[in-house]
């Protein structure tokens, strides 16, 4: 079954997989099918998912719903060289969103939404550098990724983190033009960025950066980098890829925040590939061809494809105020048992997270950055344990013990999700 099949992979596939979150030792699970808040593997063992495809399944597997309307469109047809209705339609839904969303450009993945996002702050502003934050993770782009792997081994001083390249062979001309800085330390950041003043496109920052720890930013940092970039000329774009299931109008609502751009992905396309540029019309109207002069030519043989158009206006049309109150308090519900859970067997871990998503760390204390969140080899050792045991117990969870809730959960879940963690920490004391 899934060993055969693994060992097949591995004669055509790089490591046996086209991504390498799937990989498990000894071999990756294989779907056979997902409904609801469960999935069902190929040997026939049933697992609530809790991952959801790492944050981009709000409503779960096959909702009436969404299948309905995307098998419509299937009859209609997959992919024009026209223009469709349903973009249009979407296009306004995500914009009646959130009221820094002017104008909207969609795209095929959260990593294409942040590269072009990039590109067109550099458009619009005539510079070549941007900032980011040291561990957060953009995508495949060569200057978002920089720094998202660093280490002790490389990663320097807090007072001026080193840029370091995820692949090899990264062109050392993108080092020079990525500036680091740490998370939730304003006073650092703030540093670091007034040395690069008038050089920086923008300053790249998600709110609750899952490989920093699934820690919320502090007001006192979003305020301090908004102020900034507006004093400075460069732009603040956010990437709501994951945060934006937190609200209505993304995780920046929470914070009374105006990104100049802001990228999407994930959840908007009601499980198919997606990602969108949005934000002020002024800096947007780099990407319109009907400009006298067009700053950023752009286009996509995919972007806007009707059947992502008509599953994510179905999702997200779905993902109401109500339903993300819902899935938020469930997800207050979880974090609440899993402390108690902490508190009763007295092992060292704590929770991390926000709106509809949260994050086991076993540490003492949450961290507040990347280099406190970083696992050492025990720590990674230990994480694996408690990992396996909840796939075992029937429970499928972002590899880092992140877990991700979507409306197709109840407070049933929730109990078996605390119920597994409170086992699985017991074989850690």
């Amino acid at each position: 079954m899934s060993v055969d099949l693994y060992a097949r992979a591995l004669e055509v596939l790089p490591g046996g997989v086209s991504r390498n979150t799937v990989l498990r030792s000894p071999h990756p699970l294989y779907v056979d099918h997902g409904s609801g808040c469960r999935v069902t593997d190929i040997e026939g063992v049933e697992r609530i998912d809790f991952a959801n495809n790492m944050a981009s399944l709000i409503h779960g597997h096959a909702h009436p719903a969404i299948v309905a309307a995307v098998t419509e469109q299937l009859r209609k047809g997959t992919a024009f060289t026209l223009a469709t209705e349903t973009e249009v339609r979407f296009a306004e839904h995500l914009i009646g969103r959130n009221e820094s969303f002017e104008m909207l450009r969609f795209v095929n993945s959260g990593t294409e939404a942040v590269m072009g996002s990039l590109k067109a702050a550099r458009a619009f502003t005539g510079r070549a550098k941007i900032a980011k934050v040291e561990g957060a993770y953009h995508g495949l782009y060569d200057y978002a990724e920089v720094s998202q792997t660093a280490s002790p081994a490389n990663w320097g001083s807090a007072d001026a983190p080193t840029g370091v390249p995820v692949a090899y062979g990264t062109p050392p001309a993108v080092l020079e033009d990525v500036v680091i800085i740490p998370f939730n330390d304003p006073d650092r950041a703030i540093a670091i960025l007034n040395e690069n003043r008038g050089q920086l496109a923008c300053v790249l920052l998600d709110l609750m950066p899952h490989r920093v720890g699934l820690c919320p930013a502090t007001p006192e940092f979003v305020t301090a980098l908004r102020e900034w970039t507006e004093n400075d000329g460069s732009l603040l774009v956010l990437d709501e890829v994951i945060t934006f299931r937190s609200a209505y109008g993304g995780a920046q609502e929470l914070y009374d925040l105006r990104p100049d751009l802001t990228a999407l992905g994930k959840l908007i396309g009601g499980g198919f590939p997606v990602g969108a540029i949005v934000g002020r019309r002024e800096v947007m109207d780099v990407l319109n061809p009907l400009a006298d002069r067009v700053l950023f030519p752009h286009s996509g043989t995919f972007s806007a494809n009707p059947v992502t158009m008509t599953a994510g206006l179905a999702a997200m049309e779905l993902f109401d105020r109500a339903a993300i109150a819902r899935v938020n308090a469930l997800a207050k519900q979880a974090i609440d048992g899993i402390e108690e859970a902490i508190a009763r067997t007295g092992v060292r871990a704590c929770v991390t997270g926000g709106g509809s998503m949260f994050r086991v760390h076993l540490k003492k204390r949450p961290p507040q950055d990347y280099r406190e969140a970083f696992l050492t080899a025990e720590e990674a050792k230990r994480l694996g344990v408690l990992v396996d045991h909840l796939l075992d117990e029937g429970l499928l969870m972002i590899n880092t013990c992140s877990a991700t809730i979507s409306t197709a959960m109840t407070e049933t879940e929730i109990e078996s999700l605390v119920a597994a963690m409170e086992s699985g920490f017991s074989k850690l004391v």
